[in-house]
């Protein structure tokens, strides 16, 4: 007589067990600093937040094997992410939905995305969590997560990712303005001086900044066809191109006759729409964070506001230091 199996709960408990038994066996080995928020480990030459990115990490190692079908949008954080959620969202999905009672006129664009990152987390609110396989397809996932440390059933499942970067120094400002919004009260706020050093050092969410990018950067020049590397200043001189080459890309491009519809979604997803949304006026991401905090200004060039000359000089110098050789030569002067 066969042996008994153990039940599917029973099997789905030990792994669980053992992932996050691995996960706090390793949080205690990893070096730590301050971060703008909240303290951060690096990990693999990365600095992360312990109960987020890394967790997400080992979760996925276990748990979830991507398709050939998903598409994953990646970004180094506050590089636009939010903004291209949308224009994604909407391109792909444009023959389902009008425009008149399209999901992105009641809903923020991070709540059509699975969040790799905290991809292990139970939320009753997500209409697909922990069932990814219920989702439709092709199934939209969104991450933060540096290139090499996605488990290689993400990276090698073939599936299409679209990543976007930014000028340092915007995404500097950017990100600064985020987190003084995720500080806990009492804590006292990061001024810009403190986030500079820590920028240019690489201790930031996600950091360093240009290994970041640079990966993605590379795994884009080795494989064009699975990996689409877009430019939030491109994004913002010519939508309606960048859109075409985004549809494209994803095997989905517009025909002639569709003209018109490349207009209505650069119109329904551009950043002065969303932001007036009421959705995107009233209602959280959760408990500390707004989704009216995701739309600030958007601008090219904003770091002017906030930086002086000297501060730019200097990260542009790190930038085209980090950069050179790689072919991507225009990352620190695009705004």
């Amino acid at each position: 007589m066969a042996a008994a199996q153990p039940s599917s709960s029973k099997q789905n408990d030990r792994s669980s067990t053992s992932y996050l038994e691995a996960y706090d066996e390793l949080i205690r080995t990893l070096p730590m600093e301050k971060g703008w928020w909240t303290d951060l480990h690096r990990y693999k030459g990365f600095w992360l937040t312990s109960f987020a990115a890394i967790k997400g990490i080992m979760f996925m190692e276990q748990h979830f094997k991507s398709q050939p079908e998903d598409i994953i949008l990646a970004g180094y954080m506050k590089c636009g992410t939010t903004w291209l959620k949308s224009l994604l969202f909407a391109t792909i999905n444009r023959h389902r939905f009008e425009f008149s009672t399209h999901p992105l006129l009641t809903s923020n664009p991070q709540q059509l995305f699975v969040i790799l990152d905290i991809i292990f987390k139970q939320d009753d609110e997500l209409p697909y969590a922990n069932n990814f396989e219920a989702m439709p397809s092709p199934r939209l996932f969104a991450t933060h997560i540096p290139y090499s440390l996605l488990p290689e059933t993400v990276t090698r499942s073939g599936c299409k990712f679209v990543y976007i970067c930014r000028d340092p120094k915007d995404v500097l400002v950017s990100k600064w303005h985020f987190a003084q919004k995720l500080r806990l009260k009492g804590i006292p706020p990061l001024s810009l001086d403190e986030a500079f050093e820590m920028f240019c050092n690489g201790v930031s969410h996600y950091g360093p900044f240009w290994e970041h990018v640079l990966e993605y950067w590379k795994a884009s020049l080795e494989a064009p066809n699975k990996v689409l590397f877009l430019r939030y200043e491109d994004l913002k001189r010519e939508p309606v191109a960048q859109v075409k080459r985004l549809a494209e890309f994803l095997g989905k491009p517009f025909s002639v006759e569709e003209e018109s519809v490349v207009d209505e979604i650069v119109k329904l997803c551009s950043l002065n729409n969303l932001r007036n949304l009421e959705v995107n006026k009233s209602k959280r991401f959760n408990s500390v964070v707004k989704y009216s905090d995701f739309f600030r200004r958007g601008e090219v060039g904003d770091w002017r506001n906030h930086m002086t000359l000297e501060m730019a000089e200097k990260l542009d110098r790190i930038t085209n230091e980090k950069l050179h050789g790689s072919g991507l030569t225009s990352l620190a002067h695009a705004s």
